[in-house]
C-alpha cells in the first residue's frame, strides 16, 4: 500500500459487504414469496422486502464506489487523502442513515417513491455525505497530479450528487413527478453511475495490464462522450406513458438505442487492453471480475435494454417480468461486477499480501453469473408470455401470474446459486487462507504488493 489513508476504502469496503449479503438474502426471500404469497406476509409484506432488496442494493453499491475512490485517488494523485477525518465521518452518516432507514421499513415508515423510499431525514443524510465526500476528494485531486480517470471519476460523482437533489423535490403533478424521478433512477444507472464504472475500469486494467496510460485514456474519453450523449436524452425511453409529449417517443427510441453503444465499447476496451497487456498480474481473480463486469454489463444493460425500450416494444412490454431481466442483469454486470473486482484487486493490497483465496473468489464468480444468468432467461421467457397472455390477449393479471408459477419456482432456484456465490465472495475476500493457490507465471511477472510498479 502505497499510501496509508487508503486504510479508508476498507472500512467502506467491509460496510458495502455486510449490506451486500442482507441484499441477496432479500432477493431470495422475495423471489420466494412469489412461489408462496402468503410467506411473511403478516410480518414483512413482499413491498417491505423488496424495499429492503433495492435500497440495500444502492447503498452498497454507492459505498462500494466510495470505497473505491478513496483507494484510487491517492495514487492516481499520489498524495494522502484530503481528510480521513471527513472520510469516516461520511461513513458514519451514510450508516446510521441506512440503519435508520431500515428500521422504519420495518415499522412501515417509507417515503412511498419506489426506490426512493428513505425517510426526508435519511435522503437529506445522503446529501449531506455526498458533499463531504466531494469536497474532499475534490480538495486531495486539486493538490496533486491530475489524470483523466480522476476526471472522469469526479465528473461521475458531482453528477451523482447533483442529481440527488432531485429525490428531494416531490411535485404535486405526477408527471412532473416521474420526470424527476427518472432523473435521479436513470441518469444515474445509465448516465453518472457509468462513467464512473469506467473510470474503475480504466483504474484496474493499468494495473493489471501494464497497458500506457495514453491508450487507456484515449479509450476512456470515448466511451465517456458515448454514455453522456446518449444517457441523457435515452432518458426518454422512461417517459414513454407518463404524460410527456410524444415526440419523447422518437427521441426515446433513438437514442435509447444508441446506449448499448458505450457498454459495447467497455466491452471492446477490457478485451482489448487485456490483449495488449504487457504485465503478468498474479490477481488473476480481479482480471475476471474486471472483464465480466464489461461484458455481462454489455448484454444485460445493452442487449436486455435494446430489446424492449422502442416504444413499439415498450408498449406491450411495459412493467412485465422482462423488465426484472433486464434490470437484475444490467445491475449485477454493470456495477455489482465492477464493485467486486475492484474490491479483490484493492484487498490484497490493504491487507499487504498477495492475492489469496482466488480459486474460491474466481468459483463465487460463475456461481453468480451462472445463476443470474439463469435467472435472466426465466424471466425472459416469463416476460414475453406474459406480455402475450395479459397484453395481447387480454388475460387477467392474477390468472396470468398462476400459469407463471413454474418460471417463479426456477427463478428462486437460480436466486439459490447467486446467494452462494455472494457468500463465497465474502468468504474469499475476508477469510485468509494459508498459502496461496495460484501463482503468476513466469512470463513478465509483476511485482509484489510491496514493491511499487515502474512509473506508477
Amino acid at each position: 500500500m502505497k499510501y496509508q489513508s487508503q486504510k479508508v476504502a476498507y472500512a467502506y469496503f467491509v460496510c458495502a459487504m455486510g449490506l451486500f449479503a442482507i441484499q441477496v438474502l432479500g432477493g431470495l426471500t422475495a423471489g420466494w414469496v412469489y412461489v408462496q404469497p402468503n410467506f411473511l406476509s403478516e410480518i414483512f409484506p413482499f413491498h417491505i422486502i423488496r424495499m429492503l432488496h433495492t435500497n440495500a442494493l444502492i447503498v452498497w453499491l454507492l459505498l462500494g464506489f466510495f470505497g473505491a475512490t478513496y483507494f484510487l485517488i491517492p495514487e492516481e494523485s499520489e498524495r494522502e487523502i484530503w481528510s480521513t477525518k471527513l472520510a469516516y465521518l461520511q461513513l458514519a452518516i451514510l450508516v446510521v442513515g441506512t440503519l435508520g432507514a431500515v428500521i422504519g421499513y420495518g415499522f412501515k415508515i417509507h417515503g412511498g417513491r419506489e426506490f426512493l423510499e428513505q425517510p426526508l431525514w435519511v435522503r437529506l443524510g445522503i446529501l449531506v455525505a455526498a458533499v463531504i465526500f466531494l469536497i474532499n476528494v475534490s480538495m486531495t485531486v486539486l493538490a496533486g497530479r491530475k489524470t483523466a480517470i480522476t476526471g472522469v471519476l469526479l465528473t461521475g460523482l458531482w453528477l451523482l450528487s447533483l442529481l440527488w437533489i432531485f429525490a428531494l423535490i416531490n411535485p404535486s403533478n405526477l408527471s412532473l413527478d416521474k420526470m424527476y424521478w427518472w432523473f435521479v433512477i436513470h441518469l444515474w444507472v445509465e448516465g453518472t453511475w457509468e462513467l464512473v464504472m469506467a473510470a474503475v475500469l480504466a483504474f484496474i486494467l493499468l494495473k493489471l495490464t501494464g497497458v500506457d496510460r495514453e491508450v487507456i485514456e484515449k479509450w476512456l474519453y470515448v466511451i465517456v462522450a458515448t454514455a453522456l450523449f446518449t444517457g441523457i436524452l435515452g432518458t426518454g425511453h422512461h417517459f414513454y406513458w407518463i404524460g410527456t409529449p410524444g415526440y419523447w417517443q422518437w427521441i426515446g427510441s433513438i437514442f435509447g438505442a444508441l446506449e448499448i453503444t458505450p457498454f459495447f465499447l467497455m466491452m471492446s476496451f477490457a478485451f482489448v487492453m487485456v490483449w495488449k497487456g504487457r504485465r503478468n498480474h498474479p490477481n488473476k481473480a480481479a482480471l475476471l471480475w474486471s472483464l465480466g463486469s464489461a461484458t455481462i454489463a454489455f448484454f444485460g444493460a445493452g442487449v436486455w435494454g435494446v430489446l424492449h425500450n422502442m416504444h413499439g416494444v415498450n408498449y406491450y412490454s411495459h412493467g412485465t417480468q422482462i423488465t426484472a431481466a433486464h434490470g437484475h442483469l444490467a445491475f449485477y454486470g454493470a456495477y455489482v461486477a465492477i464493485n467486486l473486482a475492484i474490491i479483490t484487486y484493492a484487498m490484497p493490497i490493504l491487507r499487504n499480501r498477495e492475492p489469496y483465496n482466488q480459486v474460491l473468489n474466481m468459483a463465487s464468480f460463475w456461481l453468480m453469473t451462472g445463476g443470474m444468468a439463469f435467472m435472466t432467461f426465466t424471466l425472459t421467457f416469463a416476460g414475453t408470455i406474459q406480455t402475450h397472455m395479459q397484453r395481447v390477449l387480454g388475460e387477467y393479471y392474477m390468472v396470468v401470474q398462476d400459469d407463471l408459477a413454474l418460471f417463479y419456482v426456477m427463478r428462486w432456484v437460480s436466486g439459490i446459486f447467486v446467494v452462494a456465490g455472494a457468500l463465497l465472495f465474502i468468504y474469499a475476500t475476508f477469510v485468509v487462507r494459508k498459502r496461496e493457490v495460484i501463482s503468476a507465471g513466469p512470463a513478465n511477472p509483476a511485482p509484489t504488493v510491496s514493491q511499487p510498479l515502474p512509473g506508477e
